[in-house]
């Protein structure tokens, strides 16, 4: 089975958040299209030779193009759901959307030399991982460091210790002012997919050491991955990839300069990152 193209996963995508019960996260729709359309392990898997999988990137064209086509919409928080009014339509006819679509203003060619309309929080975001994925694997530790400490956590060190079973940092996390959490986590400038091998070692430098687990990357992780960090009976890790990562830098207002007129409009300070 090929991994099918955007336009092919409208459909699929608005039955998943029907499922869903009307909306879900990017996570919670790409597990419900897999298990519902039942796509192999080949398709899933299948890479683009970046930070996505096939699958993942063509379904966010199709959530592009329904949000485009006024089907369904996303907040901030990177919620997707049905647009208001239009939980009735469960199908659609994928050409007229497409055709819709490419007849609005602003486009761009993906690879397969096909109109697909900018979409500038995904150009932006490329953007930022690119200039990530060139700073030293040290100042992408102290970026990591910087931004749990502007999101509530203290006492963050970076240790950065080889032979430590790859944990590069440890903070602490204060819920309410009455419980804490030690955190130890661990960052990759990756442009792979981090394994579920890579979760269970993290996971084995932390037994005994803390209460929890970030894992931090510029890339994605497989299912496998995610299934292993959130296994019943083992210390859970929390998984920030590529994208949530793009999101939180620009929740914090870190390195970038927003201007907000008729749309978002976001500037990247490239010296940000390299002086960091």
């Amino acid at each position: 089975m090929k991994v099918p193209q955007y336009l092919e996963l409208f459909n699929p995508v608005l039955l998943a958040l029907h499922a869903l019960g009307g909306s879900g996260s990017v996570e919670e729709i790409y597990s419900k299209v897999i298990e519902q359309q039942n796509y192999s392990a080949d398709v899933v898997n299948a890479t683009r030779g970046n930070r996505q999988t096939a699958l993942e990137y063509n379904l966010a064209w199709a959530r592009t193009y329904l949000k485009n086509y006024g089907l369904i919409e996303n907040t901030a928080r990177g919620i997707w759901s049905i647009a208001s009014g239009k939980l009735g339509i469960t199908e659609v006819d994928a050409k007229a959307v497409v055709n819709y679509v490419l007849s609005m203003p602003k486009k761009i060619k993906d690879s397969s030399a096909e109109d697909i309309p900018i979409n500038e929080s995904i150009k932006w975001q490329e953007e930022l991982l690119e200039i990530l994925l060139s700073i030293s694997p040290e100042a992408f530790e102290r970026l990591t460091q910087r931004i749990l400490r502007e999101s509530g956590f203290s006492q963050v060190e970076v240790t950065g210790k080889t032979g430590d079973g790859g944990i590069d940092g440890r903070g602490l996390f204060k819920v309410a002012k009455l419980i804490s959490f030690r955190v130890f986590f661990q960052c990759k400038r990756w442009q792979k997919s981090v394994s579920a091998s890579d979760i269970r070692d993290f996971r084995g430098a932390l037994q005994g050491r803390a209460d929890k687990g970030l894992f931090v990357t510029t890339g994605n992780f497989t299912r496998d991955a995610m299934k292993e960090a959130s296994r019943d009976g083992a210390p859970p890790i929390d998984l920030i990839d590529g994208e949530m990562l793009t999101d939180i830098i620009k929740e914090l207002n870190l390195g970038l300069l927003i201007e907000i007129e008729q749309v978002e409009k976001i500037t990247i300070n490239k010296n940000w990152f390299l002086q960091i």
